[in-house]
């Protein structure tokens, strides 16, 4: 597979790394950025009509997704859409409505957790009834720092919307209500930033999901996740390799960004793509939007809101 990748910033050259050096049956036949240089296109569409192009990762600014993936729907060709697939759940719905209109499913939405060992691990053990029907589940996601652009509503849309992911999948389950909440701030989150919040995940089928973003946390990036059930709890381990015992204590290494922390789980996304193998839909990408869209509101408001999807 001859893949164009649009964008050449972190998580583009991320991708394109990844398909030219570990990822067997793909090779990077282009990229396209506006000042990248040694970009083969300054302009995405034009990658995307490129007929030595066979598909295409999108990992541009959020804002050109739906553009870029409609035009790939249009020219017939896969496409793995960084998150978020739209800037807003209207726009994921047209890109959803796009696809069902073409009558085939070309589109991927790169939520890499659903492809990192714990996490299919811990998956593949709940579907297999070790801990009977879950009830609960509990999750973290602490950052060491973000960017100065990052706002409060991204913690939610940025950050918190690969749990909002990762719990649809797991469970299996709509997510219908968001409750965020905001504690004081910490003193080391940017003024006016919101850091923490607590969101409060309520499904279709009677569970509750929490999940505590905290993007100023410091000490490391800290990803953590455990289902609870009738019979036991499922928890998803910090993947390491070896453990320092020195002075009466014992330390094992946190990764230090979300790089590090699913690098597996980036490659064999790709791998999986390329094969034409599972990955989060255009409808996945759709119910994340709407998730986060309802959080955001709930965090401007300060009461729950429902979610309503099409």
């Amino acid at each position: 597979m001859n893949v164009g990748v649009i964008g050449a910033g972190l998580m583009g050259s991320t991708h394109a790394r990844l398909l030219a050096r570990e990822v067997s049956g793909a090779s990077v036949a282009a990229v396209a950025d506006p000042v990248a240089p040694g970009a083969v296109y300054a302009d995405g569409f034009d990658l995307i009509a490129d007929p030595a192009v066979d598909a295409v990762v999108v990992a541009s600014p959020a804002a050109t997704h739906e553009r870029y993936v409609l035009a790939c729907l249009e020219a017939g060709k896969p496409v793995l859409c960084e998150k978020p697939l739209a800037t807003s759940a209207a726009a994921a719905l047209r890109i959803v409505e796009a696809e069902r209109a073409l009558g085939r499913d070309l589109v991927t939405v790169g939520f890499m957790r659903r492809f990192d060992p714990g996490y299919v691990d811990l998956k593949a053990r709940l579907d297999a009834g070790e801990i009977g029907t879950p009830l609960l589940m509990h999750c973290v996601h602490r950052n060491v720092s973000v960017h100065d652009f990052f706002d409060s509503a991204m913690i939610l849309t940025d950050s918190a919307v690969h749990e909002i992911d990762v719990a649809r999948w797991l469970l299996e389950d709509e997510i219908t209500r968001v409750t965020v909440l905001a504690p004081r701030p910490s003193g080391r989150a940017r003024p006016g930033l919101r850091d923490p919040q607590l969101v409060l995940l309520e499904t279709a089928a009677g569970r509750i999901v929490d999940v505590e973003a905290f993007v100023s946390a410091g000490y490391a990036y800290d990803i953590r996740c455990e289902v609870v059930g009738e019979d036991g709890t499922l928890e998803l381990l910090a993947p390491a390799t070896v453990a320092l015992r020195t002075g009466l204590a014992e330390r094992a290494a946190i990764a230090a960004g979300f790089e590090q922390r699913f690098a597996a789980a980036y490659r064999h996304e790709l791998q999986a793509w390329v094969a034409g193998r599972g990955g989060a839909t255009a409808w996945d990408g759709y119910a994340a939007a709407a998730v986060a869209e309802a959080a955001v509101a709930s965090l401007e408001s300060g009461r729950p809101v429902d979610v309503r999807l099409a």
